[in-house]
């Protein structure tokens, strides 16, 4: 079977499950929701970049053979599943959850633009988280090298930018997607874009 290319990224938001083995079954069946097949025609598992193992590491999918684009996130009471076209990254995060414990992870410039506003630096946050999780290297960099300007939808890590969506699905649950610029859709449900 040849996989259709799919038009967008489809992030499904899902009650965290009671186990890993139960959010990792979720993820296998938003890929057959987002592909249209079978969930018995999906293949998943997880690959360390740097040691190869497959106890930990990132998410990988195939749909009869062809990869599929994945990537997921969890924060309290929510697990975000994200299938795409490419290589992409998904972070999750509750706003009251990240101005609760306050990171030293943006730059001056990225504080000057969010000017306090709690939803402003959890959109940051998770943009980063986002971009670093599509890059492969997730937490294992400074999140300050990369540049989040929430006014364009872009990031900067290592000198290239790259698109990032950030949506509002609640309004206490901010959701950032890094993966090209190719359009992204929540499943089940109408999310608010981020506010200027």
């Amino acid at each position: 079977m040849s996989l259709p290319r799919l038009p967008s990224v489809v992030v499904t938001l899902v009650t965290p499950g009671a186990t890993v083995a139960a959010d990792r079954e979720a993820l296998l069946a938003a890929v057959a929701s987002a592909t249209g097949v079978d969930v018995a025609a999906v293949r998943a598992g997880r690959v360390c970049p740097r040691c190869g193992g497959t106890d930990h590491g990132r998410p990988w999918a195939t749909v009869d053979g062809s990869a599929v684009g994945v990537s997921l996130a969890r924060t309290t009471g929510v697990v975000a599943l994200a299938v795409g076209p490419g290589e992409l990254g998904v972070d999750v995060e509750g706003v009251a959850r990240v101005a609760a414990h306050p990171l030293d992870a943006f730059t001056e410039r990225e504080l000057d633009r969010a000017a306090g506003d709690p939803r402003r630096i959890a959109a940051l946050w998770a943009a980063k988280e986002a971009v670093l999780k599509r890059d492969g290297r997730a937490l294992r960099v400074d999140p300050r090298s990369v540049e989040v300007d929430p006014d364009r939808s872009v990031a900067v890590l290592d000198g290239v930018e790259q698109a990032v969506t950030v949506l509002f699905p609640e309004p206490d649950t901010v959701l950032a997607v890094a993966s090209d610029g190719v359009p992204v859709t929540v499943a089940g449900s109408a999310p608010r874009r981020r506010p200027r």
